[in-house]
């Protein structure tokens, strides 16, 4: 090769090596996506998740979500709830008065076993949906790779949400007006999100306080009347051994009117104390019941910068 090719050559690899580098810079690879499912909270469904869902798959992470049985697609009415028969619907027998817990429970196992690549899933719970963490947890411990209790039950010592809800420390002064009918007799815990303003106001007051109300009703007219009442009476079990062993986060909203922050610091300490050497990571948001709909975006990054 003579003096002018080697010339040449020196000066094409010069002139290329900034875009070769650069090129490496900016296929520097991102961080291992995470894995998330879902389960919402009483009288909700999948649909409440859409808009953190939709920035954790911008930030690159794979959602899964759950609808419970009696929940979204899953939802049966009584006719009286069609009708707007008000006496009735008071005294109606729910159809779905006959779901189980461990039903529930199944459904988020079955959501957990399906193939994926990546890490084991982080499994987040809001609300009534801390329940069915628990129960999980402890069923199938192999299947999670943390579970995230946002503003959720976690049934310890008291073993059910029902009991924890009846303590002083649950009360707020919200909500408590919300409820139709007798449980023992429609067999579920009953709401009407078909109510007139003011007691769609109430429910707003309670559970969306920070989300103004025209962005509140497509949340409040997309949930379902009956929330089976198993799901708040039924005892769960959780072993030091099983549920104790997987790592966990509560996500705490301060401004909950729902599952009051007293309430909410009552279960992270039973827990920490049951496995104090697997204790709660705790991150607290500045919001109402459900900052799904207040704050995804904030809710997202918190969700996404787990480990």
């Amino acid at each position: 090769m003579n003096r002018r090719d080697l010339l040449k050559n020196a000066a094409l690899a010069t002139a290329t090596l900034p875009l070769v580098e650069g090129a490496r810079a900016h296929a520097a690879p991102r961080p291992p996506s995470k894995n998330f499912v879902l389960v919402h909270g009483a009288w909700h469904h999948s649909l409440h998740w859409a808009r953190v869902i939709q920035h954790l798959v911008a930030l690159g992470h794979r959602v899964d979500t759950v609808d419970l049985p009696g929940h979204g697609l899953h939802a049966r009415f009584p006719a009286s709830y069609l009708t707007g028969d008000a006496a009735q619907f008071a005294r109606e027998p729910s159809p779905l008065r006959n779901i189980r817990l461990e039903e529930g429970a199944q459904a988020v196992i079955d959501v957990l076993k399906a193939p994926r690549p990546g890490p084991r899933p982080i499994l987040v719970g809001h609300s009534m949906g801390g329940t069915m963490l628990t129960q999980v947890g402890e069923q199938a411990p192999e299947l999670i790779g943390r579970l995230v209790y946002l503003s959720a039950y976690c049934p310890l010592q008291l073993k059910s949400a029902s009991a924890y809800a009846a303590l002083p420390e649950a009360k707020t002064g919200y909500g408590e007006t919300l409820f139709i009918g007798d449980p023992d007799v429609v067999g579920v815990f009953r709401i009407n999100p078909r109510g007139d303003a003011a007691y769609l106001e109430a429910l707003r007051a309670a559970y969306y306080q920070d989300v103004e109300l025209p962005a509140f009703l497509p949340f409040a007219l997309a949930l379902t009347p009956d929330l089976p009442s198993t799901f708040f009476t039924t005892e769960v079990h959780a072993t030091r051994e099983r549920w104790g062993r997987i790592p966990r986060t509560y996500l705490r909203c301060a401004q909950d009117r729902a599952l009051a922050p007293a309430l909410q610091d009552l279960m992270i300490r039973e827990a920490d104390a049951f496995t104090p050497g697997n204790r709660f990571e705790q991150k607290t948001l500045e919001t109402s019941h459900s900052p799904f709909a207040s704050q995804p975006e904030q809710l997202a990054r918190l969700l996404a910068g787990l480990r």
